[in-house]
């Protein structure tokens, strides 16, 4: 059976993808749970700096898989399956902001759509494929925002854009998503795999450490933590940063006007 997520390692990169391209990627329960668990794991893996996620074929997403017959899936026991309330949609936006504090890039290569959606916008930064569709569509089936996209949209675009952009069910292709803040570049096509891999490869010419720190305290801020107790947090993250040896290096290299060495240190 081919693996409905596969993963890829390219030096300090890991490369999550969605292989389900005859079903344009759509989420089954087995293949949502398998992003999650794919997400964990690169958080957990010191060789893994940063974490790309994208979509086989010509779709990244195209959301819940609605067609009968599926297989329920899930990776908790029976009973903790019975008490949990959040599931993999909820699942998407705790992995890759909360569990896993390694920068998270979507490689938005086409088409997605709600649940998929907000698998892409739960991703730290986007490149967008200038054919690429973004739609969240739950209007259209009288359902309401999950996946975390009552968080993230209105943190990319800003809350009246969110809400037009749902209530009007609107569609953005390529550029407009830059223009609505939801993708910070949009890319040819033809070029689309080269450049997302020449992206990811460029972050992990900073210290992981750096990465790390940076993302923790950025997330954090996003949670509604009072003021004082958010600049304490950052002081403690930049005395961390600099008390490292990737810090230290940084420093030597600066001064001795040469390209840094990080060993995640």
């Amino acid at each position: 059976m081919t693996a409905l997520v596969t993963t890829q390692d390219a030096g300090h990169v890991r490369t999550i993808t969605l292989n389900r391209a005859d079903k344009k990627n759509a989420l089954s329960q087995a293949l949502a749970w398998g992003i999650v668990e794919a997400v964990d794991k690169a958080a957990l893996d010191d060789n893994v700096w940063v974490v790309a996620i994208t979509g086989s074929g010509d779709a990244f997403c195209a959301g819940l898989d609605l067609s009968p017959g599926a297989e329920p899936y899930s990776p908790m026991t029976p009973q903790t399956a019975q008490l949990d309330d959040i599931g993999w949609v909820g699942n998407f936006l705790l992995a890759i902001r909360k569990r896993c504090d390694k920068p998270v890039v979507g490689g938005i290569n086409g088409v997605a759509v709600g649940a998929g959606l907000g698998l892409a916008m739960a991703t730290d930064v986007r490149l967008i494929a200038r054919s690429a569709r973004l739609m969240a569509g739950y209007t259209r089936i009288g359902g309401s925002p999950d996946a975390g996209l009552t968080v993230t949209l209105p943190q990319a675009m800003g809350y009246e854009k969110a809400m037009r952009f749902m209530m009007e069910n609107r569609t953005l292709v390529g550029d407009e998503a830059v223009a609505w803040g939801m993708a910070g570049e949009a890319v040819d096509d033809a070029g689309f795999a080269t450049r997302l891999a020449e992206y990811c490869q460029s972050l992990c010419e900073w210290s992981p450490i750096t990465l790390r720190l940076l993302k923790r305290g950025m997330v954090r801020s996003t949670e509604g933590v009072e003021l004082e107790s958010q600049l304490r947090f950052e002081v403690a993250n930049i005395r961390k940063a600099f008390g490292s040896e990737d810090g230290q290096e940084a420093r030597r290299a600066f001064l001795e006007k040469r390209k840094p060495v990080f060993q995640g240190r």
